[in-house]
């Protein structure tokens, strides 16, 4: 009996994907639910399970290739995997033959299930995956490791990048060398998702009147707060207490008061919605991901939490699924864990505002006349002046610096 190995089915906003690894071959046993093959989408990076229990007889699609929704991607032979005898060696229906590792000689790697875009560095340069420290969990090597190993590797005088270009360069990966001046360059295609940041970047600046509205906030009450009750929380809830669940809290309460930053333009229409999804700007090996945060009005701290940290593995895991990063109604970036002082955020579309957060640094501050140093940190709210006026965006802003400043009032509600 053969099974069909299908595209999952895309939500409306994805058109297609690319195949960007195999992890099984012809000829491989695989179980049920096993993951057979990895797709690249603008979004996120779709693991592909075997339907059933087999063996694969045909694979339809190599990598690279792209694909749509329900699109066959490679046929399996229905077998009971259990009864099927280990071989070190099998032959696909075109004599080649496929070696696999002898599990005494895989090292640290063998269990682990790299990530995509680091098997992809890997194969284009031909590394060792044993000389690549892993920092993924259980031993995943992650694209940043990699591109550190990279980094570290002096290419020798004839090596690929010294090598001049010839004519079989012509594959995704260029690079272009100057002869006389020993320099390289190399020529990469997007991915599919920093294609798809580039486009939202320019409708955002093309479809909406983006302004820019900045305050500072002391966060010293935030801090003495985290500082007193930080073991406590961690004990209670089994999660850190960090920055995030304030300013989601005061964006809540901001955002009730302001509708309008919650809202989003339709057409000729404005969409006011009855509930505050929050998205939160996270770093991953393929670029920036924001997962959001349901509800966020009927979420506590440890909820809010809890959920950040999460998403922040997922992302880095590439294991985000498609519906925790559709949708949303407001977006907080944090610029600040990677030292920003300050800047403008760019919208979300079709949100109409985002909150970026920065570095807490300590600043000379003038209270009651007197002259001392606090951890202040700069805010920015960019915004859609379409819908939200300026001293509406100005006045948000200040709810917000207000609820941080004095969070017991927020968190008490009074």
């Amino acid at each position: 009996m053969t099974i069909e190995v299908k595209v999952p089915s895309f939500p409306e906003s994805v058109s297609d994907g690319e195949v960007i690894k195999w992890h099984k071959h012809v000829g491989d046993a695989v179980k049920e639910d096993e993951v057979i093959v990895d797709i690249e989408t603008d979004k996120v990076v779709f693991e592909v399970p075997a339907p059933q229990q087999g063996v694969v007889q045909e694979i339809l699609e190599q990598e690279g290739a792209t694909v749509v929704s329900g699109q066959v991607l490679a046929r399996l032979d229905k077998q009971p995997v259990e009864n099927l005898e280990p071989s070190s060696v099998k032959a696909d229906d075109n004599n080649k033959v496929i070696a696999h590792v002898d599990e005494e000689k895989a090292g640290p790697h063998k269990d682990a299930l790299n990530a995509p875009a680091a098997e992809k560095l890997i194969r284009e340069h031909n590394l060792d995956t044993q000389q690549i420290v892993a920092s993924g969990k259980d031993g995943r090597i992650l694209k940043e490791d990699v591109l550190r190993f990279l980094q570290q590797q002096s290419p020798a005088p004839d090596s690929e990048l010294s090598a001049p270009v010839t004519a079989k360069a012509v594959e995704p990966d260029v690079v272009e060398h100057d002869q006389a001046q020993q320099r390289t360059q190399k020529r990469v295609p997007m991915t599919r998702l920093r294609s798809r940041i580039a486009e939202r970047l320019l409708e955002a600046q093309h479809n909406a009147a983006i302004l820019t509205t900045f305050n500072e906030v002391n966060m010293q009450p935030v801090m003495d707060l985290r500082a007193r009750y930080r073991e406590q929380f961690e004990k209670e809830h089994g999660v850190r207490l960090g920055f995030m669940s304030f300013f989601v809290k005061a964006s809540v309460e901001a955002l009730k008061q302001f509708p309008d930053v919650n809202a989003s333009i339709d057409g000729d229409d404005i969409v006011y919605h009855g509930f505050i999804d929050i998205g939160i700007a996270v770093a991953s090996p393929r670029g920036l991901v924001v997962p959001i945060l349901r509800s966020c009005e009927k979420l506590n701290m440890a909820e809010i939490e809890s959920q950040v940290a999460q998403y922040a593995e997922q992302a880095r895991d590439g294991k985000l699924a498609i519906e925790d990063i559709t949708g949303g109604t407001f977006t907080i970036t944090n610029g600040g864990v990677f030292g920003s002082l300050l800047s403008t955020p760019i919208l979300n579309p079709p949100q109409s505002a985002i909150l970026g957060m920065h570095k807490a640094q300590p600043r000379p501050v003038v209270e009651e006349g007197e002259i001392t140093v606090r951890p202040m940190m700069y805010l920015a709210l960019s915004y859609d002046h379409r819908i939200i006026d300026g001293q509406a965006a100005v006045r948000f802003l200040v709810k917000i610096k207000d609820c941080l400043e004095d969070p017991a009032r927020m968190l008490l509600g009074v």
